[in-house]
């Protein structure tokens, strides 16, 4: 039997950050609230966005897309990681255990499940869309694989450079930007998928060195800079992709969302202190452990939930108000509490995927396996997140930057990764 929550959480050290606990949380579940909230489902099975229904509210973007916080806290945490196991397979290992497995489960069972849909001829309406969206969050899964790859070296520079590391990193990233847009340069957009998010999770870095000394600047030109660029320059409102825009902040990321990342991790350092003496409290800090103990599972499953409970309301029969009404906005905490409920029970099904197992004996080789293996799980995972399972029996590919993916090929990929990174370093 597992260390219960509480047992846990008595356990802790008096060194240990527990805002930074806290912050992964609460980050974490306001996607999922977000991705619940976004759903915009009609009568017929498909599912819009609600800031495309009412754009209005695409400004509250600029506080719950919260992303850049959760890539900032992986940064701090891989750090004290990579000091404490500072063998590169050991290190790898040790970080995506609790991370690949219960993904590794997730698209094994909704693969198994598109299987069946298909051969019956039932993967159309609701099923169908399901089908294309439940895959979409892995994209998230793939970046973080590639800050875990990258922790080593980019540690490295942080010890040697400190603040100058991330500027070079700011620095790629606006380059990029003046590549894509003044001089119309193809796919170097994809660069920024690695500058951005590096980029914060370089911040994560400087705090654990408490370089951050300044939050309240780091925020304030975060935010000045989003709003120049997005009142002058070819970025958008919406720090989330939105259907059928030519210019996304998210995919691939621009230098609007890197300055939408500094406000946010400004932002959150500002509150450091009432956050700290929050959780500081017995019952805030149980729950915060009992929820990081099965956060990835429940993020692997939130879509799930939410299409499941629309598609019980759908097959009852039951009313679904036209997105944005009265109506609609009256029925989202029953919808909430539907999903949640189901979510639970997912959660319950599949989080001992995500306990953690007996480390390894770490020989200090296998770095080239591990790194192998962590690229395949890289494009594997991260195609997965294009191509979805539709059309599974038909071909069906989706471009990953230049390269045409199947959903079989990225499993294979995924899989592959995900076995290498266990063996490297076993044997010696």
């Amino acid at each position: 039997m597992g260390i219960s929550a509480r047992e846990l959480a008595a356990a802790t050290p008096a060194t240990r950050d527990r805002y930074v606990d806290l912050l992964r949380v609460a980050s974490l579940a306001v996607v999922v609230l977000g991705h619940w909230l976004m759903a915009a489902v009609t009568v017929d099975g498909q599912v819009g966005n609600l800031l495309a229904v009412v754009p209005e509210l695409q400004v509250v973007t600029w506080v719950f897309q919260v992303m850049p916080v959760f890539f900032f806290v992986g940064g701090f945490s891989h750090a004290l990681a990579h000091r404490s196991r500072p063998q590169y397979a050991a290190f790898l290992r040790a970080r995506l255990q609790r991370l690949l497995r219960p993904t590794m489960v997730f698209v094994g069972v909704w693969g198994a499940a598109a299987l069946v849909l298909q051969l019956a001829g039932a993967d159309g309406g609701l099923a169908g869309v399901a089908l294309r969206l439940v895959t979409q969050p892995l994209w998230f899964i793939g970046i973080y694989l590639a800050m875990v790859a990258f922790t080593p070296p980019l540690l490295r520079l942080h010890e040697r450079y400190g603040w100058g590391a991330f500027a070079g990193l700011v620095g790629a990233a606006v380059l990029v930007d003046v590549l894509r847009f003044a001089a119309d340069v193809p796919f170097v957009e994809f660069l920024n998928f690695a500058f951005v998010w590096l980029a914060v999770h370089q911040l994560g870095f400087l705090r654990a060195d408490g370089m951050i000394r300044r939050p309240a600047l780091l925020a304030g030109a975060g935010l000045l800079g989003a709003t120049a660029l997005v009142a002058l320059g070819p970025y958008p409102l919406s720090m989330v992709g939105m259907p059928g825009e030519k210019v996304s902040n998210m995919a691939p990321p621009t230098l609007a969302l890197l300055c939408h990342g500094l406000w946010l991790v400004g932002a959150v350092e500002l509150l450091k202190g009432p956050g700290a003496r929050l959780v500081a409290r017995a019952g805030v800090w149980r729950t915060v452990v009992a929820a990081n103990g099965i956060a990835m599972t429940a993020f692997l499953w939130h879509l799930t939930a939410m299409l499941g409970v629309y598609g019980a309301m759908l097959g009852l029969g039951a009313e679904l108000p036209a997105p944005a009404t009265g109506s609609w906005w009256a029925q989202v905490p029953l919808r909430f509490l539907a999903a949640g409920l189901l979510t639970g029970l997912l959660v319950a099904a599949f989080r001992r995927f995500e306990a953690p197992v007996p480390a390894a004996p770490a020989t200090g080789e296998g770095g080239p396996v591990a790194a192998a293996g962590i690229t395949l799980a890289l494009f594997g995972v991260l195609g997965l997140s294009l191509t979805g399972f539709a059309g599974l029996l038909d071909g069906h590919t989706a471009t990953l930057i230049a390269v045409p993916v199947t959903a079989p090929a990225a499993v294979g990929l995924a899989l592959a990764g995900w076995l290498l990174v266990e063996r490297a370093g076993r044997d010696g």
